[in-house]
């Protein structure tokens, strides 16, 4: 009798049989599983295959933003900002549990930009495109505004505007949650090894979790992010042994640190750097700030090891001092966390100069292949639709877009709240009515739960009704109860899954509570492993 262990990539798959499908996406960050959706959703049998945990490289170390980036306007980046522009709404009304409008301040340095030049920056990026929740920019004397409370007695005026803040890995999920339940099948810690190209159709190879499949796909997507061009050099292999890569990939390190909290308000603040750079500092998971991040530039294909050096460390204290009352000292640090953007290479000298907009690049000499160079998180539902659009081309069938204006998984709060209206406020709604009607979730575990899981919280919680059926407390507010369905249906097969991709949890336990979520999951593997013999 063949027997599976309870550590699943995905339940619904049927492990170690061959597939036959439409799409073979490599790649299970935001990009792939954001083209795995879309593609889902028109009918295509999709496979998606991640050699890690979705979101574990550069999808879950992002500065969290759903912004139009301000600062692209120097470089005349005017298309780029545009777009993100009018995606930061339809993203917001998508899913507004992981997605929230957030405003930003901007002290004024004189010796950095004049004030004339920020206005009309500021002025471009509310009448770009089309605002319907997020209110405009203006000018903040910060003596007479909370958000100068921390600052400089020398910052005295400053400009507020709007943007978005999202929980990156928590996307990332939400839109392989979605492309599963169109279709699709989602192998994570699965790693494409060969795909073979032929004149109509691609033979591809999956390892994972000790088993081997063959993937047979009529078309390959390649969005692999920093992996992307080894893809194409090292795996994919067209019928004549000729390599498939065209671009090339500049890979630029992002960092981030977090300390404790350094301001009690809701607003964010960017700062301007001497450098001619930006920095954010964030409200970040109640008790922190999240302070970024950097540009520097990595050699080398394997970006899995890029992580924050004690310079960069000592360059966001130093350049979020020169702001904050209070200085910030690297002993402050409590966490900090390094993404590499696969940028396009546009041969220009600063990596912050680097273009962040993204190209899809089609290959019909053969089977066809599409690969995704570039973009960022903002951007991820149009290039998504864009990639669906090309792909269905390429296939030999158009089928209609339709992401624009769906929710994400548990982003339909109607059936708790009713119409929707603001996605700020239906949030808050959706937490009263989860109150509610669970009056025995503490009032902190509701609203976690609610901004993890959206109007899926049900199937967390599934018959409990009461603190007892939630199963053992494993972590402080960590139920087993939440950590099964984690499991069984968020691919979720360790306590890094869940402590700091899922949640951020792990930031607010100690290394014991950690470790004791760690052998939670050791046990059920072992549990697994024993059912098999």
């Amino acid at each position: 009798m063949h027997c599976t262990p309870t550590v699943s990539a995905d339940p619904s798959i049927q492990p170690g049989r061959d597939i036959d499908c439409d799409v073979l996406i490599v790649g299970g960050g935001i990009n792939g599983c954001g083209i795995a959706r879309d593609l889902a959703g028109r009918g295509w049998r999709v496979v998606l295959c991640e050699k890690d945990d979705l979101a574990s490289h550069t999808s879950s170390s992002s500065t969290k933003l759903i912004h139009g980036g301000l600062r692209y306007l120097e470089y005349y980046e005017f298309s780029l900002v545009r777009k993100a522009l009018q995606e930061r709404e339809v993203l917001l009304k998508s899913a507004p549990h992981i997605m929230w409008p957030l405003r930003f301040v901007m002290p004024h340095d004189p010796s950095m930009r004049p004030a004339w030049m920020i206005r009309v920056g500021l002025f471009m990026y509310d009448h770009l495109a089309k605002r319907e929740v997020l209110p405009g920019s203006r000018t903040v004397r910060l003596r007479q505004h909370a958000a100068g409370a921390p600052l400089k007695q020398s910052y005295r005026r400053g400009f507020i505007y709007s943007d978005g803040w999202v929980d990156d890995a928590r996307l990332v999920v939400l839109n392989a949650l979605d492309a599963r339940e169109r279709g699709a099948q989602v192998f994570t810690r699965t790693r494409c090894t060969a795909a073979q190209r032929g004149s109509d159709g691609w033979v591809a190879t999956l390892d994972g979790a000790g088993r081997s499949r063959t993937v047979r796909a009529r078309a390959v997507v390649n969005a692999a992010g920093p992996w992307a061009e080894s893809f194409l050099r090292n795996v994919a292999h067209s019928a004549r042994g000729e390599t498939l890569a065209t671009k090339s990939l500049r890979l630029v390190k992002g960092s981030h640190i977090v300390v404790p909290r350094l301001f009690t308000h809701d607003h964010a603040y960017i700062f301007q750097n001497p450098d001619k750079r930006i920095i954010f500092a964030i409200p970040y998971q109640d008790d922190f700030t999240l302070i970024g991040t950097t540009d520097i530039e990595i050699e080398g294909d394997d970006p899995a090891g890029a992580h924050i050096t004690e310079d960069e460390i000592a360059y966001l204290c130093t350049q979020a001092s020169r702001y904050f009352d209070k200085p910030v000292l690297p002993a402050d640090v409590v966490w900090t966390y390094s993404g590499v953007r696969p940028l396009l290479d546009d041969e220009s000298g600063d990596p912050s100069a680097v273009t962040r907009d993204y190209l899809l690049e089609s290959n019909t000499e053969a089977a066809p292949l599409m690969s995704v160079w570039g973009g960022k998180i903002t951007t991820f539902r149009k290039l998504a639709e864009d990639a669906a659009d090309e792909v269905s081309r390429m296939l030999g069938e158009a089928r209609g877009a339709w992401t624009d204006g769906a929710f994400l998984a548990g982003g339909d709060l109607s059936a708790w709240i009713g119409k929707p209206h603001r996605p700020d406020r239906d949030f808050e709604r959706f937490v009263a009515a989860l109150q509610k009607r669970h009056a025995w979730l503490p009032p902190a575990l509701a609203r976690r739960l609610a901004r993890a899981y959206g109007a899926r919280v049900d199937l967390v919680l599934g018959a409990a009704a009461s603190m007892a059926e939630m199963g053992v407390e494993v972590a402080p507010g960590l139920h087993e109860r939440e950590l099964r369905y984690l499991q069984s249906s968020e691919w979720a097969t360790s306590a890094d899954d869940v402590l700091w991709r899922r949640s951020k949890l792990g930031l607010h336990y100690n290394p014991a509570e950690r470790a004791v979520v760690e052998a939670w999951f050791d046990t059920r593997e072992t549990e697994g492993i024993n059912a098999c013999n």
